[in-house]
């Protein structure tokens, strides 16, 4: 739901896109640069359930790459280098940082089946959003949990756990995995319906 702010956020963008130009940054090696965040996000993840201070080492590196993903965008537009090959790029490596993110949470806590129910759930969000595009429409951004939303909900819970790992017997990450499992395919059959109208 996140996503509908991205016009806000784009306004928002504008001294960092300056900034990445002076810099001689490309929106490619901004890319890169979140994914490696995600990466690191990952693995502090993994170590936060025995040193809880890594779980908000984590959320600082999440809410840093959400920031560069959509950074990069703005910044091919600001550029004009924006090209079906960035888009890739940047895709690719949302997709395999959306994997990091969740298998380092799912491996921190020993839960690999419930990392693989949130894994499965958040990719076939990505997929019907972009498979819309291949098909012929446009790309779906919306429905109940998008990537933004995902993000977010990681940050937050990443830096709450480094606090408080449970609630009422729950794990916090446990809990989190639980709705990217849920929510995450009723995101995707949503954006199925929508597309599937839309073709009809």
């Amino acid at each position: 739901m996140l996503d509908q702010l991205r016009p806000v956020a784009n306004r928002a963008l504008r001294p960092f896109v300056s900034a990445s130009t002076s810099l001689g940054l490309t929106p490619n090696a901004v890319s890169i640069i979140a994914f490696v965040l995600a990466g690191g996000a990952g693995v502090a993840f993994y170590f936060g359930p025995d040193v809880p201070i890594w779980y908000l080492v984590g959320a600082i590196l999440v809410f840093l790459n959400g920031w560069l993903d959509i950074l990069d965008g703005a910044l091919a537009r600001e550029l004009g280098t924006d090209s079906p090959a960035g888009d890739l790029l940047d895709h690719v490596l949302d997709r395999y940082a959306d994997i990091i993110l969740i298998v380092g949470f799912a491996a921190g806590i020993g839960d690999f089946v419930l990392g693989l129910a949130a894994v499965t759930g958040v990719l076939m969000t990505s997929y019907l959003g972009t498979q819309a595009q291949a098909v012929g429409l446009d790309r779906v951004y919306g429905g109940l949990l998008g990537r933004a939303d995902r993000l977010a909900l990681i940050g937050v819970v990443g830096a709450v756990a480094a606090f408080v790992q449970s609630v009422g017997g729950y794990s916090l990450v446990a809990l989190l995995l639980v709705l990217f499992a849920v929510v995450g395919h009723l995101t995707a059959l949503q954006r199925f319906y929508y597309s599937w109208r839309a073709l009809a």
